[in-house]
């Protein structure tokens, strides 16, 4: 059966289901905030054990790492963006999960040629372009004062 790309198009397009949009960003909305609300907690208990707040920072942002870290490799940071969309890409927590699923996914290909090689594969244009960003920006800054 020969059929043309416009008349592939428009079949796509017929057989395509209708994203819930309402209800995709309602749920990236609370799945976001959650994440939000246990950074602000796990900040409050570092707070509470004595860290000022910089210190507090910094010890929140390693929790939401090896949390993100821990809970991709167990399969359930993918379950919870499952609902929770783009609510998962909460900066530090998404950017984790972004490092840690290539490597498992390639870990089948070994520690050096699989892991550690495929380990930024999703997360290193972020870091390549943030960076190249920050770079630029600051250059502007510089300049303009």
């Amino acid at each position: 059966m020969d059929i043309t790309p416009k008349e592939y198009a428009e079949l796509v397009k017929q057989k395509s289901k209708k994203s819930p949009i309402v209800k995709n960003t309602v749920l990236a909305f609370i799945i976001g905030g959650l994440i939000c609300v246990v950074g602000q907690l796990i900040m409050n208990g570092w707070s509470a054990a004595g860290l000022n707040q910089e210190d507090a920072g910094s010890a929140t942002s390693c929790c939401l790492v090896f949390l993100s870290a821990l809970f991709t490799g167990l399969n359930l940071y993918n379950k919870l963006a499952k609902y929770g969309g783009a609510g998962t890409l909460v900066p530090i927590t998404g950017f984790a999960n972004a490092v840690v699923s290539p490597a498992i996914d390639f870990k089948s290909e070994g520690f050096v040629t699989g892991m550690a090689a495929k380990m930024f594969l999703v997360a290193g244009p972020v870091i390549v372009f943030g960076t190249l960003a920050s770079a630029i920006y600051g250059t502007v800054l510089m300049l303009m004062k």
